[in-house]
């Protein structure tokens, strides 16, 4: 057959160029949805040397995919009923570039790689058998509305959702990237925004959280506002139980006031460097306060407060909550504490706790009024 026909090509090229905007705006949409991963691969492949930026890196990327898909359909030559194929290898790189996850050794790495090979067999065998099919279609024209068009943009459809299926969509590991971008940036108040209303975080994001919050001078004030997992062994990368990819620990070290020289629990590091001179020590002390706080240890904490603040109605919100509901919880407590407005908001929880049986019921009534105090954090975290 004769694939140059001019009627067969302009009764195509409606059916061409629908698919390539679908392909451009999609690479354009997911390229930026993972430019934070991509910013990793980059940092780890360039030795830290380069970082990614979002709209060239975009830009770039999907234009070589363009190109890819160009050569892939001046070689096959399919522009009818499966012209969305010539798109399928373009597709894979991109997942693959999309695909990072790390290693245990915190090693980025892409499991792409392992369906590569036989989804490009199926796919070549596919093409084979269209390319023979092509040749005795009719020639006609293809509207917008025909069915040829839509059975590409229903190939283009599971295309896509297998890039996405293929790609790293964990939401915790996205908020990580974006906050290690935003800190390395010096951009604290943003990176504070990052996952904020999220319920799902980790270690390493607490890590970071505590970092972005302690520059913010607002540690003690706003800590258990957000979703609150790990232990205050994991507050610091001292021990290498949370770590920092993109942002170097030295840059939390540095605003701390010393390096520490082998690997050590946080709490030891801390209380070493309240032993030097010139250390920031409030921020010091609201790093082991909130540590104590995250491992639900008040009477550590009500033993310590003292070394780091007046103990007063101005103390930080969640001071102030750890401290009234410690002073309830303990029958001899180191520490009285009563502030009016804080008892009565904390006899309010308790009253409300009393109408629900059920602790399931119980935790999700009180979330609605109480998700972001200390005390929910305690009771049901």
């Amino acid at each position: 057959m004769n694939y140059n026909n001019p009627v067969r090509n302009n009764s195509t090229f409606t059916i061409r160029v629908m698919c390539a905007i679908v392909f451009v705006v999609f690479s354009f949409a997911w390229l930026d949805f993972q430019a934070d991963m991509l910013d990793l691969s980059q940092h780890v492949l360039s030795g830290g040397v380069t970082r990614y930026h979002r709209f060239i890196g975009s830009l770039v990327i999907t234009c070589a995919l363009f190109l890819l898909q160009l050569f892939v359909y001046f070689i096959t030559r399919l522009k009818r009923r499966l012209h969305a194929l010539t798109y399928l290898p373009s597709m894979l790189l991109m997942s693959l570039l999309s695909d990072v996850s790390l290693t245990v050794a915190d090693e980025p790495h892409s499991s792409v790689m392992w369906w590569a090979l036989p989804i490009i067999a199926i796919w070549l065998l596919v093409v084979f058998i269209a390319m023979k099919a092509q040749q005795v279609e009719d020639d006609r024209s293809y509207s917008l509305l025909s069915r040829p068009m839509w059975i590409n943009m229903l190939v283009m459809c599971l295309m896509m959702m297998g890039v996405a299926w293929l790609g790293n969509t964990n939401a915790v590991f996205h908020y990580r990237m974006k906050m290690e971008g935003l800190l390395s940036e010096g951009d604290y108040t943003s990176a504070l925004e990052v996952g904020k209303k999220s319920l799902e975080s980790d270690e390493h994001v607490l890590m970071l959280r505590m970092y972005a919050l302690a520059r913010a001078n607002s540690m003690g004030e706003r800590l258990f506002e957000y979703s609150v997992k790990g232990s205050g062994s994991q507050i610091l990368p001292t021990n290498g139980a949370s770590k920092m990819l993109l942002c170097s620990a030295d840059s939390i070290y540095k605003f701390l006031g010393a390096r520490p020289a082998v690997q050590m629990a946080p709490e030891r590091y801390l209380q070493m460097l309240l032993r030097r001179d010139s250390v920031p020590r409030k921020t010091i002390g609201d790093y082991l306060l909130c540590g104590y706080l995250i491992d639900k240890d008040v009477d550590r904490f009500a033993q310590e407060i003292g070394k780091y603040y007046t103990v007063d109605e101005h103390l930080p919100k969640h001071y102030r909550e750890a401290l009234t509901m410690y002073t309830h919880l303990r029958s001899n407590p180191v520490l009285v504490y009563h502030v009016p407005v804080m008892e009565e908001d904390y006899r309010n929880m308790l009253d409300m706790e009393k109408k629900y049986a059920g602790k399931m019921e119980r935790k999700e009534k009180l979330r609605d009024q109480f998700a972001g105090t200390y005390w929910y954090y305690y009771k049901y975290e």
